[in-house]
């Protein structure tokens, strides 16, 4: 098909999508990847993947989402919650996706469990919260706090990716099973790799247990401690004998 007419077709289909969403309709049904595409938009004839890592800077990245609505999750939303911290930061804290609280105020990790978050950081790592960067495998709240579903999943990880390259942390710590599996595939299973090192690409990985877990369970502090240790030693961080 010529350029032209794909381009047509194109504008066509995205239009309707439009028409679909103005009245309250969900999107056609095609595949989320067909969705995603036209959400994205045409440019040159890039994927949306590539277009996703032409962005080379948070700022550049960040605008690209703009008021995203390529899935469902914008429609309960009340901010995009992008990620925080330092554009230098040596370590990624990953989280699964947005609370109430962070949904109110658009940053990630500020409800309890981010207290706690916080807490390991400052507290047991000696570092400043904003000396390093935080954020989810999705950048909207999922109703209810429940998981993230595939095709959300799916949708957003390419922008979590990119912070990540653009970052170029030394470690990547993933909060909790969603974000391990995210990141490391479906097998992933949190209670069995937690502790171990992983890579992604060429970035050593840690995954430890979601600070919202250990609200839930305090017994398994001892581990995180254990998982943040590794992760201190990684980065040439003085480690207390007494924790």
């Amino acid at each position: 098909m010529p350029e032209e007419e794909l381009k047509e077709v194109f504008v066509h289909l995205r239009n309707q999508m439009r028409v679909y969403e103005e009245i309250g309709l969900d999107p056609p049904p095609l595949s989320n990847a067909a969705l995603t595409y036209l959400q994205f938009g045409l440019q040159g004839g890039m994927t949306s993947s590539k277009r996703v890592r032409d962005q080379n800077s948070l700022q550049a990245l960040r605008s690209f989402i703009g008021d995203c609505r390529r899935c469902k999750l914008h429609k309960g939303r009340t901010h995009l919650v992008f990620g925080e911290g330092s554009p230098q930061a040596e370590l990624v804290f990953v989280g699964e996706g947005p609370g109430r609280d962070e949904d109110l105020v658009g940053k990630p990790f500020v409800g309890e469990a981010g207290k706690l978050l916080t807490k390991i950081i400052e507290n047991g790592m000696a570092v400043s919260r904003k000396s390093v960067y935080i954020c989810n495998v999705v950048k909207c709240r999922p109703p209810n706090n429940r998981d993230p579903e595939r095709d959300e999943i799916e949708t957003c990880i390419p922008f979590l990716k990119q912070q990540l390259r653009i970052l170029q942390p030394k470690v990547i710590c993933t909060l909790g099973r969603i974000a391990g599996q995210a990141l490391l595939g479906e097998d992933f299973r949190i209670t069995r790799e937690r502790g171990n090192w992983h890579t992604l690409g060429d970035t050593p990985l840690m995954p430890t247990y979601h600070p919202a877990y250990l609200l839930r369970n305090p017994s398994a502090k001892r581990h995180v401690w254990e998982d943040v240790q590794k992760i201190m030693r990684r980065l040439g961080l003085e480690v207390k004998k007494n924790g």
